[in-house]
């Protein structure tokens, strides 16, 4: 088995992509709304942008399980995957427009992906699997 700590540390990945993600986020209205609403109209961001939310969806989901394999702290483990499902949830609302939740909604989850992730690579490091167990 590779050891997956040795090539890329999972917090600093899923750190990154979701601030990435917020970055990416906040810049979906200002990109959209200056282009001057060509030819199509402004209603909607074109396909290949909203699938750029399910690419970091997907890095997260990796980052985030690797992260929670070598986590000391249940409590940790517990919310990032809470707050991965809510970003889920906030993603999909915004794809099909289900309007269960503000647009912007998405940034509390993203934003604590981040905070979790930081926190846990400072805090929250095992040795080894067999001490995360508990």
């Amino acid at each position: 088995m590779i050891q997956t700590q040795n090539l890329v540390k999972p917090d600093i990945l899923g750190a990154s992509a979701s601030g990435i993600c917020l970055v990416h986020c906040a810049a979906t209205p200002f990109l959209f709304m200056t282009k001057a609403c060509s030819v199509a109209g402004c209603a909607h961001a074109p396909v290949w942008w909203q699938a750029i939310d399910y690419l970091f969806l997907g890095v997260s989901f990796l980052a985030i399980f690797y992260a929670t394999r070598n986590s000391s702290k249940k409590w940790v483990r517990m919310a990032l995957w809470a707050s991965w499902v809510v970003l889920l949830g906030g993603i999909l609302n915004e794809t099909f427009e289900a309007g269960l939740f503000f647009e912007s909604f998405v940034y509390i989850p993203a934003a604590a992906i981040v905070a979790l992730h930081l926190y846990n690579q400072k805090y929250c490091h095992c040795r080894d699997e067999t001490a995360c167990t508990t």
